[in-house]
Protein backbone atom coordinates (compact mmCIF):
# COMPACT_ATOMS: atom_id res chain seq x y z
CA UNK A 1 0.00 0.00 0.00
CA UNK A 2 2.75 2.34 0.55
CA UNK A 3 4.03 1.69 -2.95
CA UNK A 4 1.08 2.86 -4.75
CA UNK A 5 0.74 5.79 -2.41
CA UNK A 6 4.30 7.08 -3.23
CA UNK A 7 3.58 6.58 -6.82
CA UNK A 8 0.45 8.57 -6.93
CA UNK A 9 2.37 11.21 -4.99
CA UNK A 10 5.42 11.16 -7.41
CA UNK A 11 2.71 11.32 -10.72
CA UNK A 12 0.72 14.33 -8.96
CA UNK A 13 3.80 16.19 -8.15
CA UNK A 14 5.03 15.71 -11.72
CA UNK A 15 2.34 16.72 -13.40
CA UNK A 16 0.55 19.35 -10.83
CA UNK A 17 3.87 20.55 -8.97
CA UNK A 18 4.67 20.98 -5.27
CA UNK A 19 1.48 22.62 -4.65
CA UNK A 20 -0.10 19.35 -6.10
CA UNK A 21 1.82 17.47 -3.46
CA UNK A 22 0.98 19.67 -0.16
CA UNK A 23 -2.60 19.19 -1.91
CA UNK A 24 -2.16 15.60 -1.49
CA UNK A 25 -0.70 15.39 1.51
CA UNK A 26 -2.78 17.23 3.10
CA UNK A 27 -5.60 15.38 2.07
CA UNK A 28 -4.11 11.76 2.42
CA UNK A 29 -2.91 13.17 5.90
CA UNK A 30 -6.80 14.37 7.15
CA UNK A 31 -8.61 11.39 5.53
CA UNK A 32 -5.67 9.32 7.91
CA UNK A 33 -5.95 11.38 11.13
CA UNK A 34 -10.09 12.02 10.73
CA UNK A 35 -9.83 15.50 10.27
CA UNK A 36 -12.07 17.22 8.12
CA UNK A 37 -10.59 20.59 7.75
CA UNK A 38 -6.79 19.34 6.71
CA UNK A 39 -8.56 17.10 4.42
CA UNK A 40 -10.65 20.12 2.68
CA UNK A 41 -7.82 22.13 2.43
CA UNK A 42 -5.99 19.54 0.66
CA UNK A 43 -9.16 18.67 -1.19
CA UNK A 44 -9.57 22.54 -2.07
CA UNK A 45 -6.25 22.98 -3.30
CA UNK A 46 -6.38 20.05 -5.97
CA UNK A 47 -9.81 21.24 -6.94
CA UNK A 48 -8.32 24.56 -7.47
CA UNK A 49 -5.24 22.87 -9.74
CA UNK A 50 -7.95 20.99 -11.86
CA UNK A 51 -10.14 24.11 -12.57
CA UNK A 52 -8.99 24.99 -16.41
CA UNK A 53 -8.10 29.16 -17.08
CA UNK A 54 -8.98 31.27 -19.70
CA UNK A 55 -5.97 32.13 -20.43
Amino acid sequence: MPFITLGLEQFVQWKYGLMGTVGFTLLALGLKTGSPNCAGAGALILALLLVPTDS
